[in-house]
């Protein structure tokens, strides 16, 4: 069977098609009849001796493909079994159709015909056809077809040992389609954390909202002076960037463990000397030396996050933008060949300084597209930087996905998560969560498209979250009416349970994520409807606590017991989210330290892989000026005797300087001793006790 008849009876049976043989048939003897002739025209004009040769290399490729043949007929069988069909009434329809010859050409009509001669004259094709007039190459396609049929055939009983390897490659086959169909999408509910690589791209998301001419417009490429990136999921490289080189950053495998893979990035000796460079220049306090940093190491990931920072805070959204996506471009082509982006199962320690940067690469991107209106892009950044740590979550990213999600209408990717983490992380025990959730099924009973059962189901299912909410977190109705601009009913402010006491007695934790949730979701919450939805649901939460439900007790409790301090985490979060609702929530431990864009508030475990010199300490001294003159010109002098911390190098150096400065030590001794008993000699005076004083007035 030809090449091009495998292909298209693979194609057909992958979509479950009937397969005429027919058409197979007659394109497969049309090549082999060229075959035949082609043949034919050989034997002609070669010697007996080369021609059995030739018989032995063509017996050797027919049965290679008889064996093609009889594994794609066996997978068909399969395949029609799988799909509920009857393999009698299949056999007898393949029967029937090689039989009936009046309804093709009479091509197909002469092959059926010699096909079902050849099945009850064995003995004159196994002589070679001797009894027949046909040539040779005729005969030995008879073989071929003969030898096919017969290796197709699957026998119930009395199998061989060709049979039971048939047997077993059919059960490969059979295998390896089911491994591709549920890799392809088989199961119909996706993790939670699944992310595209179509969605990376922010251009996949405004095309959907102004069209492709729109986004794209008439960029054309320059073929002068172009230069030729790698291709990247995350970012697109530009013109205006520099000449990508390699900046000194690798990825390493660290280990394999239970299907999951650890990975970490590594510096280089030449970037690591670069790094103490701009160490140096960030504690100088001047962006200048930062940009005259990057403008000899245009892909130093540090200095491109601190100079991002520098230009958002002076209002320069779209250089500072450029700068995040080229530290991601750099970061991507420094990837190790199996790491993935789309697979979940791939980490990085926060631990380690060298993994830092890419978290706080991807966070700073993440937010520069929600402002950029692309929250599905977002979405899948987010996503992507909570499956490289899912249990730490270093970056604190449960705070932001329910928002992301509700901004880009995802609800039953919410509702997934909510449902397969709420049991081992408790996510209705944070804020966000538990009045978000209860928003996604509000806006769920708003859909036209589903049922009225499930609309009214997926209302009652918000009406009580929601009012589970309140109960739990009193202190979020007060700040988030304000920021929405409405003014609350008397009732409400009066209450004791909503009221200022509210807000005076919540712990710090607690008012540090309330605050956080308010100032980010109070847009979502605008809407008339939802308003309305709000207001009956504090109604039905102040009857309640009239009442005396024992779940407001019981929530008074919880709030007392947790929420007594914070994780590290989540006011690295809050900094790095700059809701100045959630900044002046933040502890005085926080907001006294030294922050620095390029590594917020660094674990305090941390891995460190190499160490930064000592330097030299610059300040007030008790040195004297002729000391600090030697100082200058000999660095390695210390008046005092001491030793000296070396920078770095060898034992020979450091007790050659320590000789030096015991030399030089003696020098300034004697020298000391000289000035000292330096005595000046005072002019001669005279001395005439009759002198008069007034002589020379």
């Amino acid at each position: 069977m030809s090449s091009r008849a495998l292909r298209r009876l693979k194609g057909k049976q992958r979509a479950q098609e009937a397969v005429v043989v027919e058409e197979l048939t007659l394109a497969d003897s049309n090549d082999e009849l060229a075959e035949s002739e082609e043949e034919q025209l050989d034997t002609t004009n070669v010697s007996p001796a080369s021609r059995r040769n030739g018989s032995n290399r063509k017996s050797h490729k027919s049965k290679g493909r008889k064996d093609i043949c009889a594994i794609f007929e066996m997978i068909s069988d399969t395949e029609k079994v799988s799909a509920d069909e009857d393999p009698e009434k299949f056999n007898g329809n393949k029967t029937s159709d090689m039989g009936n010859g009046g309804q093709g050409s009479n091509e197909v009509i002469i092959h059926n015909g010699n096909k079902t001669s050849d099945m009850g004259n064995n003995d004159s094709k196994v002589n070679g056809g001797q009894g027949s007039n046909e040539p040779l190459s005729t005969v030995k396609k008879k073989k071929k077809k003969k030898r096919t049929k017969v290796k197709s055939e699957i026998p119930q009983k009395g199998q061989t040992t060709d049979d039971n390897i048939d047997l077993l490659l059919e059960n490969l086959d059979q295998s390896n389609g089911l491994t591709v169909q549920n890799d392809c999408g088989g199961c119909d509910r996706k993790p939670v954390l699944h992310v595209e690589h179509r969605n990376l791209n922010p251009e996949t998301e405004l095309k959907k909202y102004f069209g492709s001419r729109a986004v794209l417009g008439d960029q054309r490429p320059r073929q002068r002076n172009r230069q030729f990136h790698r291709n990247t999921w995350m970012t697109s490289p530009k013109e205006s960037w520099p000449r990508f080189s390699r900046p000194g950053i690798s990825m390493t495998l660290l280990e394999s463990k239970d299907g999951v893979q650890y990975f970490t990035f590594e510096h280089s000796r030449d970037y690591q000397q670069v790094q103490f460079k701009f160490l140096d220049a960030v504690e100088s306090m001047d962006p200048n030396n930062i940009v005259a940093l990057l403008q000899l190491n245009p892909y130093h990931i540090d200095s491109l996050l601190q100079l991002s920072d520098v230009c958002r805070i002076q209002e320069d959204q779209e250089m500072a933008r450029d700068l995040i996506e080229r530290a991601l471009y750099s970061f991507e082509c420094a990837f190790h060949p199996l790491f993935s982006l789309t697979s979940g199962t791939c980490r990085l320690d926060y631990l380690r300084p060298e993994n830092r940067a890419f978290y706080l690469a991807l966070f700073k991107h993440m937010m520069f597209l929600e402002k950029r209106g692309c929250p599905r892009t977002a979405l899948e950044y987010c996503k992507l930087i909570l499956s490289l740590d899912p249990d730490s979550d270093p970056l604190c990213m449960l705070l932001v996905i329910d928002f992301l999600m509700l901004r880009s209408r995802e609800y039953d990717a919410l509702l997934q998560l909510y449902e397969d983490w709420e049991e081992h992380r408790n996510l209705s025990q944070l804020p966000n969560f538990a009045f978000s959730t209860a928003l996604c099924y509000f806006h769920l009973s708003q859909e036209e498209e589903i049922k009225p059962e499930e609309r009214d189901q997926a209302r009652h299912k918000a009406d009580q979250m929601l009012e589970d909410a309140l109960i739990m977190f009193p202190a979020v109705l007060m700040p988030l009416l304000d920021l929405c601009t409405v003014q609350p009913d008397a009732t409400v402010t009066s209450h004791a349970f909503f009221g200022p006491s509210s807000q005076i007695g919540q712990l710090p934790a607690l008012a540090e994520l309330t605050a956080l949730y308010v100032g980010r979701m109070h847009n979502l919450w605008r809407e008339a409807a939802v308003m309305l939805w709000l207001e009956e649901s504090v109604k039905e939460v102040l009857c309640r606590i009239d009442a005396k439900d024992p779940l407001v007790e019981d929530c008074q409790n919880k709030r007392k017991q947790r929420y007594q301090s914070a994780p590290r985490n989540i006011h690295r979060h809050v900094l790095l989210s700059e809701v100045k609702e959630a900044m002046s929530s933040l502890p005085l431990e926080v907001t006294t330290q030294a922050m620095m864009g390029f590594d917020p508030l660094p674990p305090v475990e941390s891995v460190i892989s190499y160490t930064r010199p000592a330097r030299q300490r610059v300040g007030a001294t008790n040195e004297s000026t002729l000391s600090l003159f030697f100082r200058s010109l000999l660095p390695n002098f210390n008046l005092q005797g001491g030793p000296r911390q070396e920078e770095g190098g060898d034992m020979e150096v450091a007790r050659a300087g320590q000789e030096l400065n015991q030399e030089v030590n003696r020098l300034m001794v004697a020298m000391r001793d000289m000035l000292a008993n330096i005595r000046f000699q005072e002019p001669p005076r005279e001395d005439h006790p009759f002198r008069d004083e007034e002589e020379w007035d």
